[in-house]
């Protein structure tokens, strides 16, 4: 088994989960910036996240033998600050050129809120005037197919932004094909609580076609596990899956979609 993880918080995980995504076949890990489980106080705790995620976490990946990439960004979940994103978004340049840097990501909306919507066309304003790919995280729950459809007429009204350079994480069974129809990508996130289980993911998949999509655990600080990708190819080849097909969901399509950075290397 082979598998790639694209959406992973590892700075909230321990050694011991790089052993075992390794173990169960991880080649490489993917990690947006995101929300630190409380709001951050000023610009400089953003700088110094960034180089954790440029810089050590590398490194600590390396010891296990796996490639480290990230996507950088202030959550949407901060951006109701106004002055603080700002100031977030202006020192992001100068960490785009770092080696790991995918992109610009993970944004997106979380209460679908005005100044998370400004916010988020800025982050999609600063993509595009770099050549940046772009990750967008989807609200929960009630919020979600408001806020996947605000996401989608921000992006879509943004003619420097290529479609297929941009993947719209969460997506549930409301959403999938809204997304997939953009010629975007698709990302299914595997929480045991909430989003998707591996039986709903194979469902989506089943009846949506297995193109422009990918799955991820999004393991961070709170409940979720960072081996429910090869979790769900267990599942996938015991509702009669081939291991090509599998492989070509868990290591194929995350593999395609990065790439087009040519720093994404295997």
């Amino acid at each position: 088994m082979r598998y790639i993880e694209p959406h992973g918080h590892m700075v909230s995980r321990t050694t011991d989960d790089y052993q075992a995504m390794v173990t169960a076949g991880c080649a490489a890990v993917c990690e947006p910036a995101f929300w630190a489980g409380f709001d951050r106080s000023g610009v400089q705790g953003f700088y110094d996240y960034f180089c954790q995620l440029t810089d050590y976490e590398p490194k600590r990946a390396a010891k296990f033998g796996l490639p480290h990439y990230c996507w950088l960004c202030i959550n949407p979940k901060e951006s109701e600050d106004m002055k603080l994103a700002d100031e977030v978004l202006s020192i992001i340049p100068e960490f785009l050129a770092r080696p790991n840097v995918l992109g610009i990501g993970e944004i997106g909306l979380n209460k679908n809120t005005r100044n998370e919507l400004k916010i988020l066309e800025r982050h999609v304003d600063l993509a595009a005037k770099h050549g940046q790919m772009i990750l967008v995280h989807t609200p929960h729950l009630e919020d979600k197919l408001k806020g996947t459809r605000l996401i989608l007429d921000v992006i879509k009204g943004d003619q420097r932004i290529a479609p297929e350079r941009v993947i719209i994480d969460h997506v549930e069974e409301h959403t999938a094909k809204m997304v997939l129809d953009t010629g975007m990508w698709a990302g299914m996130t595997l929480y045991p609580e909430s989003k998707c289980t591996p039986a709903r993911a194979i469902d989506i998949l089943e009846n949506y076609g297995s193109e422009r999509i990918w799955m991820n655990s999004a393991c961070d600080w709170g409940i979720s596990v960072p081996l429910a990708v090869p979790r769900t190819i267990l599942e996938m080849r015991k509702r009669g899956w081939s291991a090509e097909r599998a492989d070509a969901v868990a290591f194929g399509n995350p593999r395609q979609f990065m790439s087009q950075n040519p720093r994404f290397q295997i």
